[in-house]
């Protein structure tokens, strides 16, 4: 029976190739998003402030295959630290299989839509603001929670 599933459903992360890695990416965003640390707790708050790379239209990176030569804090996504993948939302696919949990189903890779992820409400498209555009002492005004954690319906506020 699992032979019948999709391979994204069926395959363990170590197994994939380069292009199924790259495929199970749903294009939300949400990993471009810079973070806070409270130096107390270790909680970890995302901010609406983007990545100078990320174009928020797209919700892609500008410059993927260079992106660490010009963000060099910018994470590696492998399967051999998928258990330290917290910071990642609740959606996305990595952290989703890294758990043995199934894709949502506004995923890309189920609807064949590049733009599911969008009108799922998942995407940081038209909620996120440049580096550029906001002082590194202010991230903190812009800090962001997703109501609805599983992204099926997701907002901020």
């Amino acid at each position: 029976m699992t032979a019948a599933l999709p391979w994204w459903d069926r395959l363990p992360l170590e197994a994939l190739d380069a292009a199924q890695w790259e495929a199970l990416c749903d294009g939300c965003g949400r990993c471009c998003l810079h973070r806070l640390e409270d130096e107390d707790s270790g909680e970890q708050f995302a901010t609406r402030v983007h990545c100078r790379l990320l174009d928020a239209e797209r919700c892609r990176c500008t410059d993927y295959a260079n992106r660490h030569a010009q963000v060099p804090d910018c994470m590696t996504l492998d399967a051999a630290r998928a258990g330290a993948w917290d910071w990642l939302p609740p959606s996305c696919a990595y952290r989703r299989r890294a758990r043995g949990l199934p894709l949502p189903a506004w995923h890309p890779l189920r609807t064949g839509d590049p733009e599911s992820v969008h009108r799922a409400g998942a995407s940081v498209r038209g909620r996120v603001i440049s580096e550029a555009d906001v002082a590194e002492d202010d991230y903190e005004e812009h800090i962001v929670l997703w109501v609805d954690e599983d992204c099926s319906h997701a907002d901020w506020r």
